[in-house]
């Protein structure tokens, strides 16, 4: 399987984006997706997760509230819908996978599939 990201780009404070992410040579239905983001200078921070088998999601405290993961069955891709956007959220967006539900879906040693990446500026 392979993930594309894309969707990143430049937007205000306060301001939404939605990120897209592609799986090819497998279906996003039978995947345990997650998104990352990394700024600059820091470590690669979970953003969220959804279970695959029941399309739970799980969020990290800085986003909980903000964004919303969904998957897209007709597009084989799964989405980050970002809203009320900061100037803290400005990061290089990373979706990764996994087949198997991980209790640690948090932690990006758990993710053995990574798309590329996709750059997201808030600007203040």
């Amino acid at each position: 399987v392979q993930l594309q990201a894309s969707g990143g780009g430049l937007v205000m404070d306060g301001g939404s984006l939605r990120l897209s992410c592609a799986a090819s040579g497998g279906t996003v239905r039978s995947l345990n997706m997650a998104w990352f983001r990394q700024a600059p200078g820091k470590e690669r921070e979970f953003v969220g997760a959804m279970r695959q088998s029941v399309t739970t999601t799980y969020y990290g405290d800085s986003v909980k509230g903000r964004f919303t993961i969904s998957r897209d069955n007709a597009k084989n891709a799964v989405t980050l819908q970002m809203n009320s956007l900061k100037p803290e959220d400005t990061a290089v967006y990373y979706c990764a996978a996994r087949y198997a539900w991980s209790l640690r879906y948090y932690s990006r040693d758990q993710y053995s599939i990574w798309g590329q990446g996709t750059l997201v500026t808030v600007s203040s």
